[in-house]
């Protein structure tokens, strides 16, 4: 590991901070929006084409996520998915962390999904 990386993992690493807009470009550029909510949130709605790992599972899950494109976490607000940005970054490179969650998320106008696809709803 080179001097930068130990460095990097000594010290925390660091992640972006991004709006929805910002979020969307990342995961239509084939980054993963990881949404890090509990199961029942989940089943409310969602984005399309989001991984669902909740935070308490994320670090022994860690291994379920490519390590080779961008990762956008996202909870409802933005609290969880700074904390997973932060377990991410000390793991990974290209981290970013929805600011706002998946509030901004729908106030931009971008979908939400249930279930088989149907219309979701915030929880």
């Amino acid at each position: 590991m080179t001097l930068g990386g130990r460095l990097k993992r000594l010290f925390g690493a660091r992640y972006a901070t991004v709006g929805p807009e910002r979020a969307a470009a990342l995961v239509a550029a084939g980054g993963v929006l990881l949404d890090v909510r509990e199961p029942a949130e989940w089943r409310a709605g969602h984005a399309p084409r989001a991984r669902h790992i909740p935070l308490g599972q994320l670090a022994d899950r860690i291994g379920e996520l490519p390590a080779d494109r961008p990762v956008v976490t996202v909870c409802r607000s933005g609290a969880r998915s700074r904390q997973a940005a932060a377990l991410l970054a000390r793991e990974r490179g290209q981290v970013h962390n929805l600011a706002g969650g998946m509030r901004a998320w729908a106030e931009a106008g971008f979908a939400l999904q249930a279930k088989g696809g149907r219309p979701g709803r915030l929880s």
